[in-house]
């Protein structure tokens, strides 16, 4: 008996480390919360930060919004319809989600895109996400890869808001190591084109209690968990994202009610991805700003 308790410690020794190697603030959800509800962008002219999830198909994108929005409202939502069934993407369209505040809506919206497939003629275009960066895509695009007409549902002008402050690649954790090379090939060329228009990009990684017993068992064991660290390198790796900007969540998917953990663990994310999207609201303020003086100046 004694060996057996022995081999079983010893086994779990080895797939933790001592301490967390990121801290995570269990206790403080409701400032999390408060801060991001009381959000002020550094541009008053910009009424919202876009962000734009893109991923395989079935890395859980819709539950994402799902569950950010179940955060707030505090109970489970189901506003971005999921599928856990079919493996194909359940999104056909491109269309804005809010985040509700009461009777208002909080300063980020997300957008949900097609899933990424390996054969070219299934999932999201890769053209057409470039062009979601750059805030061209219409509300309610039809990402088909065949339908010849869809350059018609681009827009000829854009505001503020249109435009993709932040990219979020959506990986699952189980299934980073099986993805394939087409897949990792379009993420390459739609970053490439995020990165030419400066636009800084993160990874949620979801289902990590599919990926790690411990996880599975204790939330909190998260950053404790070699295995997941070890995944959240292999992201790193493989799409280019430093893994500083690599957050790990849990999706709700079979609760009937919200659980501390799991919101901790969005609301910390959502917090990072939405800092380092204003940032880029604050450069495009000051570069405006540059330009108009400029242009000020040589009209005098």
């Amino acid at each position: 008996m004694g060996g057996s308790e022995s081999t079983s410690q010893t086994k779990t020794s080895s797939a933790e480390f001592n301490i967390p190697w990121r801290e995570t603030p269990w206790d403080n959800k409701e400032l999390l919360e408060k801060n991001l509800r009381e959000l002020k962008l550094s541009d008053s002219n910009v009424k919202y930060i876009r962000i734009l999830l893109a991923g395989e198909v079935g890395a859980g994108k819709s539950s994402l919004i799902n569950s950010v929005n179940s955060v707030f409202q505090r109970r489970i939502t189901t506003e971005a319809l999921a599928d856990s069934v079919s493996g194909t993407s359940f999104t056909r369209t491109y269309r804005t989600y809010y985040i509700r505040n009461g009777e208002s809506v909080l300063p980020f919206v997300f957008n949900d895109i097609m899933g990424l497939e390996s054969e070219d003629s299934n999932g999201a275009d890769p053209e057409d996400i470039a062009k979601a960066l750059e805030g061209l895509l219409k509300e309610g695009h039809n990402f088909n890869p065949t339908d010849s007409a869809k350059n018609y549902d681009c827009k000829s002008e854009t505001s503020p808001e249109d435009l993709t402050y932040c990219l979020v690649y959506v990986i699952a954790a189980d299934k980073v190591s099986m993805m394939t090379k087409e897949v990792f090939k379009k993420m390459k060329y739609i970053r490439q084109k995020a990165s030419s228009l400066e636009i800084p990009q993160a990874v949620i990684m979801t289902m990590v209690d599919e990926a790690c017993p411990l996880v599975e068992k204790n939330l909190r064991k998260i950053y404790t968990s070699k295995k997941i660290k070890e995944k959240m390198q292999i992201c790193s790796n493989s799409v280019g994202v430093p893994v500083s900007h690599i957050f790990p969540v849990k999706n709700y998917h079979e609760e009937i009610d919200t659980q501390n953990d799991i919101d901790v663990l969005i609301l910390r994310a959502l917090t990072q991805i939405v800092q380092i999207a204003d940032d880029l609201v604050n450069r495009r303020k000051h570069d405006s700003e540059k330009l108009l003086i400029c242009n000020t100046t040589e009209k005098a």
